[in-house]
This record gives C-alpha cells, structure tokens and sequence, in this order.
C-alpha cells in the first residue's frame, strides 16, 4: 500500500497479533475476563477480533479491486477462486492436522478407558476402541468450518458482489443480508431465536455439514462459524470494503500527498474525510446499540447488531488511526511492532496454529511437550494470580510469531495468500 495508508497495515497487523494473543494462553482456565468470548449475548475485547479482521480484509479488497476490475472477468474469477481455495483449505488442514489422534479404548474388564494415540491418516471420523480392540465410529469428525475457511468464504462472496454490483448496489445488498439474517432467526424458532439451543442455524448446519463436522465447544454440536452465521459476516467485509474505498477516493479528489516527515496537521481534505469516518462510525454503533434492544449483540451466532457495532467501533478505530499516524505522524515503536505482522498476516495466523500442534506430537513426560513446557515448568510458578502466567506465556507467543515476522520483513519475504 502507498505509504499514506500506512496505517491501514498497522490496523490489519493489530488484530492478526491479538487475535494470536486470545488463541495462545498458557491454560484456557486461566484467562483474564477481556481475554475470552462473551458466554453468549454480549461482547468482550476479544470478540471485536475477529470482525475486525474481516473489516480489514474489506479495507484490502478495496485497494485491489481497481486492478481487477482492469483484468477483465477471466483475471478476477482466476484471482478470486484461487485465494478463496486456499485459505479455506489451509484452515481445513489446520482442523486436521497432525492426523493422529488420542482413541478412547476400553479397559477389559470395566467400563473405564484409557487414551491410545494412533496414526489416522486423512479418517474423516475421530474412532473409539471396543473391547476386542476394533475402531469403532464416534460423531466426532474433522471440524469443516473455522476462522480461515470464515475468511475464505466472507472473501470469496463479497469480492462478487463489490465486482458486479459496484459500491452503491453492494452497500444496500449489504442491508438486505442484515435484515434478512433477523428475519430468519425469528421465523426458524419464534419462541427461542436467539439461544444457543434455540437458533435456528445449527439445524441448518447439521444437515449440510454434518453433526460429527461441527465445532462442540459449547457442550453441544454448534459452529460459531458455521455456514448460515457467514451471511452476515459477509457484511464486514462489504462495510471495510466500502470505508477503504471511500478513503482511497477521498485521497484523489482533495491534496493529500503525505510525506513520513511531512505531518498533515494543515490538510483540510485530511479533517474531512476523518470527519465523514467519525460520522459513519459513530452512527453505526448508535444503530447496533438500538438494534441490541430487539436482535441482541451476539458474536457466536454473528448477529446483525453485532455486525453493525462491529463495523461501526472498527471505523471509529481506524480513523483515530489515521489521525494518529497520518495527521500528527506519530510512527513510533508500537506502530512498526504491528506493522509486521499486517505484512505476513494470514500467514503468521496459521503458524500460530499449526506449531502448538506440530510440537505436541513431541512427548516430553506429563502432558509437557515443547510448545507448552515454558508455561507447564516456569511461568506456571510466577507468585500471584495463576493468569498471570497464563497471560506471559500469550505474550510469549506473541513475541516469538513477532520475531518471524519481523525477520520475514527484513529479508523482504512475504507470504501472500
């Protein structure tokens, strides 16, 4: 990006690191209360992650688009295509990865198991052990859906829609999912829309995913990122398209040629396009909050009001952002610490998931293995409060995903998707 969007790459690069800080704490019974999800309504730090994300993958699409567009049709579905397959399919190797598992086997003569890990190959179905010693079915699978394969698709169907329907079209498109989205929620289940049991999407995902293929971390079959909670948060990305392509516009029609030493302090076209930002923004989240009233904030389930909010608080964010290191060029330390990891963004997001699970496979004694032995043997200790430990060894993590990026950055190596 030129660099008077700048600031659009620390944006990025601040939520790919915190979205790698809530993934990595030392125990997931040890987190600090803004470090996890909402248990269901409601929102935390952590649940603006993720939206945000997509709303930076909107802000991106909208400097590429240009460039598209000048390809002709055939240049957009082979760019479109291929990026989609291959973040959904890295996300869908991350859920299968390391293709061996732990089998629950019967212990002969009681009704006890114990753990036995085996080699599964590419199995599609996690298996128990009976007594005789045969792998038998379970309902738990290889989950399909996750935060990539959610990128992918949220990518793929908004890169459509902005290409053939243009800005104007794409934003009222944009409410039409919205309200489409509520009306399906209350018309699947009138009596209970909005809970977890009761919403009507997990049916829906059940009979096209399949009930073994879904996520159980609720304590039932549900995907926080299943299909039908993927309409909406295709909107993020359409909003982060739209605010992108109105700062790239606004930046052509007034004089805002930036310089790294050159504040912009005097620049009247800077304060009005950062005023239009404010406005939009505050007005969403006015609007999500009155939503909240009747269609709750509800990251789990990607509700309309919390796509609005979302998008609303990530535009406020992003214009203070600018203002911040375009008006008073203030580019310091935390800035060029995000900075690299918004250059190798997807990429250092699957490392962080693929070598916690690549180094378990390495068996140290007790549960240790390479990737947790810091926390299990040294932080663990840290006196005080046992999250404390749990969230130096987050930090840790970051540090170290940190190092390759920024070691990636000097050798000049970027990994796009």
């Amino acid at each position: 990006m030129n660099q008077r969007f700048y600031s659009l790459d620390v944006f990025r690069g601040a939520t790919v690191c915190l979205m790698i800080l809530v993934n990595n704490p030392g125990s997931w019974g040890q987190i600090y209360g803004p470090l996890k999800h909402a248990p269901w309504h409601g929102i935390t730090p952590t649940d603006l992650v993720f939206p945000f994300f997509l709303f930076a993958v909107g802000n991106a699409i909208a400097f590429v688009m240009p460039r598209l567009e000048a390809g002709g049709d055939a240049m957009f579905c082979r760019k479109v295509l291929k990026r989609t397959a291959l973040i959904f399919g890295i996300g869908l190797f991350l859920n299968w990865w390391p293709f061996v598992t732990e089998v629950n086997r019967i212990v002969e003569g009681s009704t006890e198991f114990q753990k036995e890990t085996i080699f599964k190959g590419f199995t599609w179905i996690d298996y128990t052990k009976d007594k005789a010693g045969n792998l038998v079915e379970t309902i738990r699978g290889v989950r399909i859906m996750g935060v990539l394969q959610r990128i992918a698709l949220c990518y793929f169907f908004a890169s459509v829609i902005i290409y053939y329907f243009k800005p104007r079209k794409s934003f009222f498109i944009a409410l039409v999912f919205l309200l489409v989205y509520w009306m399906l929620c209350y018309i699947g289940n009138p009596q209970d829309p909005y809970s977890l049991k009761g919403w009507f999407g997990t049916n829906i995902d059940k009979m096209i995913l399949g009930e073994s293929h879904l996520y159980r971390g609720e304590g039932i079959p549900f995907d926080p990122e299943g299909l039908v909670s993927t309409l909406p948060a295709i909107v993020q990305v359409i909003f982060g398209y739209l605010v992108g392509d109105y700062i790239q516009k606004k930046s052509k029609s007034v004089d805002m040629q930036l310089q790294v030493d050159r504040p912009a302090s005097g620049n009247p076209g800077m304060y009005q396009m950062l005023t239009g930002l404010f406005v939009a923004g505050v007005a969403m989240l006015v609007t999500g909050y009155c939503w909240d009233l009747s269609f709750p904030i509800n990251k789990k389930i990607w509700t309309s009001s919390y796509t609005i909010y979302t998008c609303g608080l990530a535009t406020v964010t992003l214009a203070t952002m600018i203002y911040l290191i375009e008006v008073r060029n203030q580019k310091g330390w935390l800035s060029r610490f995000f900075d690299v990891f918004g250059k190798n963004a997807l990429f250092v997001f699957a490392l962080s998931a693929f070598l916690p699970k690549t180094l378990s496979l390495i068996k140290l004694g007790d549960g240790t293995n390479p990737w947790n032995w810091l926390y299990r043997e040294v932080l663990v200790n840290i006196p005080g409060s046992p999250k404390i430990g749990s969230l130096v060894y987050a930090l840790c993590v970051i540090t170290l995903m940190w190092a390759i990026c920024w070691w990636m950055d000097k050798k000049r190596i970027y990994i796009k998707v």
